[in-house]
């Protein structure tokens, strides 16, 4: 498989000047702001989003000065949002680093999350791009609509798979949605071909989700704590199918198990064993790989592109061959 370093090459400058534009756009006259905001910057992740956002607009017409905008806009966005999910998480590490609710505590990460989200909001405002705010403002709706949801369901750990898709289509896809249609907007692209890519964005989100949902149960070592998402009482796909195919009384044993023992970590190694026997990692492999065919089927209607096309398929492959 490889590498994010390798995929990006075509675009490799592009994001090396993103991250001043992405710096930049962070910055604040109040110094405990600027020490924050220059501390989230230490914590660079993949940058998996900006890629889609230039890669999409490589596809779509060429990348402008608005993709760089774009590209700021989505991870100022996205950004706020792990700030805001740490504190409602009350999680106290992010990619290895203190979360900004340890280190300031939660009044100042909200406030913080706010600003960054402003930030962005203002940046669309400053270069009239209000194509791309709406783009980026529909995800920040549903990313908090599908939170709120899983939130409301996970009272009765009892979810049919659509409910599950719906959940996951608006708290993970989205975002990754507003990436490529964004990317196709900043460069000039027509309603048709940005709503393609939006819908491009949307299949490799949920494939992107399910893959997480199967590290949850240790087919890789990626540091991130095998059952987890039983811990938090998270249906996920191969549980939820598991549950479906077995009889009522089994059904209701796993349910109680999640509900009353997920801190057990005996009972949660029970749940998991039960997910892999009845199926629930196959079919959830299945289901991912459904979702990224679909992806490729939607940019195989896109003509040229050229590597900038092969980035996006390199890409989503990424998306689904990952260890962490």
């Amino acid at each position: 498989m490889l590498t994010l370093d390798e995929i990006q090459l075509p675009i490799k400058e592009h994001l090396k000047r993103f991250e001043k534009t992405f710096k930049a756009s962070m910055q604040s006259s109040a110094p405990l702001l600027d020490r924050i905001t220059r501390y989230i910057i230490k914590q660079k992740g993949k940058q998996m989003r900006p890629m889609f956002v230039f890669f999409s607009a490589g596809v779509s017409g060429g990348i402008t000065e608005s993709t760089y905008h774009g590209a700021s806009l989505v991870e100022l966005l996205h950004t706020a949002s792990l700030v805001h999910d740490d504190v409602v998480d009350n999680a106290n590490e992010r990619r290895g680093f203190f979360s900004i609710n340890a280190l300031w505590k939660n009044k100042v990460a909200v406030l913080v999350g706010d600003f960054l989200l402003s930030k962005g909001l203002l940046l669309s405002v400053k270069h009239n791009e209000y194509d791309l705010l709406r783009l980026a403002s529909e995800a920040v709706e549903q990313m908090s609509e599908g939170e709120l949801l899983q939130i409301e369901k996970a009272r009765h750990l009892d979810i049919q798979e659509s409910i599950y898709y719906d959940i996951i289509r608006k708290k993970t896809a989205s975002l990754i949605a507003s990436c490529c249609a964004i990317g196709a907007s900043s460069a000039g692209a027509d309603s048709d071909t940005v709503e393609k890519l939006r819908l491009f964005g949307e299949k490799v989100g949920i494939a992107f989700q399910i893959k997480d949902d199967l590290f949850d149960f240790g087919l890789d070592d990626v540091g991130k704590p095998v059952g987890n998402d039983i811990k938090e009482k998270k249906m996920t796909l191969p549980l939820i199918y598991a549950l479906s195919i077995v009889d009522k009384g089994q059904k209701r044993k796993i349910i109680s198990l999640v509900k009353n023992h997920n801190e057990d970590s005996q009972k949660v190694a029970e749940v998991i064993n039960f997910v892999k026997i009845n199926g629930g990692l196959d079919y959830a492999t299945e289901q991912m790989m459904k979702y990224q065919q679909e992806a490729f089927d939607i940019l195989e209607t896109i003509p040229n592109g050229g590597e900038y096309k092969k980035g996006l398929e390199q890409l989503v492959r990424y998306t689904t061959e990952r260890k962490k």
